[in-house]
């Protein structure tokens, strides 16, 4: 049965590891769905959050194969580990001046915050969980999306690391 798993890499901070990594996915056939990437506390090793859709036993061996990689230090599925995740997303909105304060309002509710104005929309950046941000989405839609930037999932497991940084567990 195919669902969502969010996977998190620890990984050697040079080029080409990405792409590396994306072909192991796409060579399976795997669509990734989200992917960020970033440097760690230590800029020598970066971390990865992946989140795809396939069956057990297909992101087993994917994980497996991760692990064979001389470039990744660790693989962790946190789909079934207590885990933080959060998006960031800038939503650009068509308006006009007399519904401009409608927008404003719905930045409050999601707890978001208004980072560009010009003359017929606005631009809101909310970070959330990823219903969130759809809810935001589906809110928005009626007013006339121009543009839409989002960054993809980035998880940590709660409490004590199970992915962490070099030296850290």
């Amino acid at each position: 049965m195919e669902r969502e798993y969010t996977i998190a890499l620890l990984v050697v901070n040079e080029s080409g590891v990405l792409a590396h990594i994306a072909g192991l996915f796409s060579g399976r056939g795997f669509n990734i769905r989200e992917l960020s990437v970033g440097e760690t506390e230590n800029p020598e090793y970066s971390r990865m959050t992946i989140v795809v859709k396939g069956d057990d036993q297909i992101v087993e061996q994917i994980k497996k194969q991760l692990n064979k990689f001389i470039d990744v230090i660790k693989v962790n599925d946190l789909t079934n580990i207590p885990s933080v995740h959060r998006e960031i997303i800038l939503i650009k909105v068509k308006t006009s001046a007399n519904r401009r304060q409608e927008i404003f309002q719905i930045a409050e509710v999601f707890k978001g915050k208004i980072v560009d104005i010009s003359h017929d929309s606005l631009t809101l950046e909310v970070t959330g969980i990823t219903e969130k941000i759809e809810a935001l989405i589906a809110i928005l839609k009626p007013y006339g999306i121009q543009e839409i930037a989002r960054t993809g999932r980035v998880s940590i497991s709660r409490g004590i690391s199970h992915i962490g940084g070099i030296g850290n567990g």
